[in-house]
């Protein structure tokens, strides 16, 4: 039973995510009081009100006065969102109650693709030269003036590299135009916030140029301002377009240290632009010959099921002792001693599963216990089920399953998700 004083934790989840179990499973671990807010009604809300919570996550403003209603009854000592869109949402509430969190500009500005580009070539982080263009706009007569090739065309507020195409010719240009402007019109819905122009992302689009280079993800905690690594993935797998779905995570990376340093340092000054100052972050930067250059940060942790790759400290008291990234995000969020920010002296990986060319309707997927069976391979979880239309990239942003790997080195985690996967078979109907 958890006593008068354990502290109450606000988690706030869209109506479609992965992380629920994640990040509850760390509560109970804390044994922090939780309730779960979404912007859909439970059933079960009458029956556990100090559990469940609706709040309006389209409108922060809104749902942060919603939330201090809330609190007015069951005082809240933290709040953490779990996704771009909710990280808005959680800043609003800890500025409303006096709770850790960013400004809520700031974390706007990590949303928002246009805005955080202009901040940070503003502040001289190096970033892609860009501009923003409407949906409107006649793409002929982009392409054939101001535009350099390669180039990205991308919304200013999917995830997942979702609507993201390498255009390498006028051509190109306009057939990627015309193609993220339907994905953008289809998406609509998931990009208005309450509130005005500026809040309907889809009707602009970022056209950047196309930087060359290794990426690379970093996964961090900002805490007072200082960003504390908790791990540099790799990304083994060439990102060069025309779409870009990624694929494997391993680390530690492989980049020299200097390097590693410099990618650090390139991800705290754009974190600083942009004005965050606390809470986790995730970035994603390339690395060529003139330095690392920051492709994208957000206010919010790695995605979909990928923070299974990673556990904190040292298990020296047996499995059920290593932290998780959520416990670490907790614990923050609560003002809670974090026992250890070093990860695992292991290094591990996490294989995001390709959706097969064409996509379809998923019948079945065969292979997974000879996928488990490679070693170093820790598990194969199939998110999808039968009946699930498979989109591929660039329409599409959900993985049909992940499949985690730990190891003695970067190349050997490396090697076993490519083998793992290769023995999976996904069987599809044509859509």
């Amino acid at each position: 039973m958890l006593r008068p004083d354990t502290p109450r934790l606000l988690l706030l989840l869209p109506t479609a995510t992965y992380r629920t179990a994640a990040f509850v499973e760390a509560a109970r671990r804390l044994g922090v009081d939780l309730t779960v807010a979404s912007e859909r009604p439970s059933t079960f809300q009458d029956a556990n009100p100090r559990g469940l919570l609706t709040l309006h996550l389209s409108d922060p403003a809104r749902a942060a006065a919603e939330a201090r209603a809330f609190a007015q009854e069951h005082p809240l000592q933290g709040v953490v969102g779990v996704d771009d869109d909710t990280a808005v949402v959680a800043a609003a509430i800890a500025g409303e109650l006096g709770l850790v969190g960013n400004d809520v500009a700031a974390a706007r500005a990590a949303r928002d693709k246009h805005e955080q580009r202009t901040l940070l070539a503003a502040a001289g982080v190096p970033v892609p030269r860009f501009t923003r263009h409407g949906v409107d706009d006649d793409p002929r007569r982009l392409a054939g003036g101001g535009v350099s090739y390669p180039c990205v065309l991308k919304p200013l507020r999917l995830a997942a590299s979702r609507g993201v195409i390498r255009a390498d010719t006028p051509e190109a240009f306009v057939a990627a135009f015309e193609r993220v402007t339907r994905i953008l019109r289809d998406a609509g819905c998931e990009m208005r916030d309450a509130g005005g122009v500026e809040g309907d992302a889809s009707r602009y689009l970022l056209v950047e140029d196309f930087v060359p280079g290794r990426e690379y993800a970093l996964e961090g905690l900002l805490i007072a301002g200082e960003l504390r690594v908790l791990a540099l993935f790799d990304k083994p797998d060439p990102l060069d377009g025309p779409y870009f779905e990624e694929t494997i995570y391993v680390t530690p990376s492989r980049l020299p240290a200097d390097q590693q340093r410099a990618v650090a340092a390139c991800a705290e000054r754009a974190a600083a632009a942009l004005g965050l100052r606390e809470g986790p972050v995730h970035a994603e930067l390339r690395v060529n010959a003139s330095g690392p250059w920051v492709i994208e940060l957000a206010a919010r942790p790695i995605g979909g099921r990928c923070s299974g790759a990673l556990r904190f400290g040292t298990g020296a008291s047996g499995p059920g002792t290593w932290v998780s990234l959520e416990e670490i995000i907790l614990r923050h969020a609560l003002g809670m001693q974090i026992p250890s920010l070093e990860r695992e002296p292991q290094a591990s990986g996490v294989m995001m599963i390709p959706v097969p060319a064409g996509g379809g309707v998923l019948r079945e997927v065969r292979g997974v216990g000879a996928a488990r069976a490679v070693p170093h391979v820790e598990e194969v979880v199939i998110t999808a089920h039968p009946g699930q239309e498979l989109v591929p990239w660039p329409e599409g942003a959900r993985y049909p399953g992940f499949i985690f790997a730990r190891g003695e080195t970067p190349d050997a985690v490396e090697a076993a998700l490519r083998a793992a996967h290769q023995r999976l078979q996904f069987v599809l109907a044509p859509d």
